[in-house]
């Protein structure tokens, strides 16, 4: 059966009741991996896309939604290690430590997510957005071939996995609400049978949208009938993949 193919310009289209929220260890050990070994996917789901090359609202994609992308890093110095962060309007810096990312079973690091945030401006004096990136790449036994796979495999290791999203959240008051990095005001109403009074609509929480809706979702990545699948879904078993010439 001929695998579908759900990227069409850039931008990830399912069908109808379908969602794609896939945990880390399935984007490293699923995703990545794969990537980096030239391996089949288990889906045509995440588009390949220069981030460093975006602002992060001018992805393609909805840019409410989490969107997922296979970048290569650039090195921001022909003789250095670090990678480019700086995009037209501003530079990703990260933040915190690198997370671990585990084999459920066995524990075992296959991959580390680093989080950034993006600022606008230059280095030093931009102005922190909203907008949040999670990097995975391989490490630990990501980086390895299983035991009973053959040395002359393929492999990019320049490949990272990008999640971006805008963090949305409520002011102190919950009467302003940040929307694509801006503060934007709710819609009042003029409630003309008392003019004495003001009626102030906020924008509805995600949790209560969700608990209304009757429809179905699917999760993708979760969507196997075989037992034998499941218990293999995140395990570090070998898979054909591309050999060199």
């Amino acid at each position: 059966m001929e695998k579908m193919n759900f990227v069409k310009n850039g931008i990830i289209r399912l069908p109808p009741g379908f969602r794609f929220h896939p945990t880390d260890e399935e984007l490293v050990v699923q995703y990545l991996r794969r990537k980096v070994f030239l391996c089949p996917l288990p889906a045509s789901i995440i588009p390949e896309i220069d981030v460093s090359k975006f602002d992060p609202w001018d992805l393609p994609g909805d840019w409410e939604q989490e969107r997922y992308y296979f970048s290569t890093r650039e090195a921001k110095y022909r003789n250095g290690n670090r990678t480019n962060r700086a995009t037209g309007s501003g530079y990703w810096k990260a933040t915190g430590l690198d997370k671990q990312i585990l084999v459920s079973k066995g524990n075992v690091i296959v991959g580390m997510k680093k989080t950034l945030v993006f600022y606008r401006g230059k280095p030093r004096s931009g102005t922190r957005t909203d907008w949040i990136m999670h990097e995975y790449r391989l490490a630990g036994a990501g980086t390895k071939l299983a035991s009973n796979q053959s040395s002359n495999v393929q492999m990019e290791e320049d490949w990272v996995l990008c999640r971006i999203f805008l963090k949305k959240r409520n002011s102190k008051n919950g009467e302003d609400v940040i929307t694509n990095g801006l503060v934007t005001k709710p819609v009042g109403f003029i409630d003309f049978m008392n003019q004495d009074r003001t009626v102030v609509v906020r924008p509805a929480s995600s949790t209560s949208s969700s608990s209304a809706s009757s429809g179905v979702t699917t999760d993708v990545t979760s969507t196997t009938s075989d037992s034998d699948e499941n218990n293999s879904c995140n395990s570090m078993s070998s898979f054909p993949c591309r050999k060199k010439p």
